[in-house]
């Protein structure tokens, strides 16, 4: 999936609700309430915020890697990369609503 295909299922999944867009991180983030939920990357990845308890358990699932802002820089423990072949059907929906958590 390309990067503006994924915004485009992005600002659908998220119609009816105080969503801002903002250019960041390479790409379109969303905000939802005044809090940063997600980001489309390159290549129609996207960047989640997550709940660093989680962090662990999500990334032992497939197309999920540590956040990097570049090669070798690590984001933190609050975000991960979910790759964009994973992101089909109710999977984008799921990473949504984990980010929104």
């Amino acid at each position: 999936m390309s990067a503006d295909a994924l915004v485009d299922r992005i600002r659908t999944a998220l119609s009816g609700r105080d969503v801002r867009e903002v250019s960041m991180f390479g790409g379109i983030s969303f905000m939802v309430d005044g809090r940063l939920l997600v980001s489309s990357r390159r290549g129609g990845d996207l960047l989640v915020r997550i709940d660093p308890a989680r962090r662990e358990q999500l990334l032992a699932l497939p197309g999920v890697s540590p956040a990097e802002m570049r090669t070798g820089r690590r984001m933190g423990d609050a975000w991960v990369v979910v790759a964009a072949e994973h992101l089909d059907g109710d999977h984008l929906g799921e990473w949504l609503a984990l980010a929104d958590g």
